[in-house]
């Protein structure tokens, strides 16, 4: 089960503190989660990263 926790706020700066509430909130969110259900989560983050390499690939050629 992925919990459904709001995002924590970033502060302009990007200190060591919002890379610790991040890694809390991504914690908290699967904590509770399937092996299955982290994946997928995982997989859906990556997608926006994987399109873009697919474009720079494609650009390329």
């Amino acid at each position: 089960m992925i919990h459904n926790i709001p995002s924590p706020t970033v502060s302009p700066a990007f200190t060591i503190e919002d890379i610790h509430a991040i890694r809390e909130w991504q914690y908290e969110r699967l904590k509770d989660a399937s092996i299955t259900e982290w994946l997928e989560e995982i997989r859906r983050q990556a997608e926006p990263g994987i399109r873009a390499i697919e474009t720079l690939k494609a650009a390329r050629q």
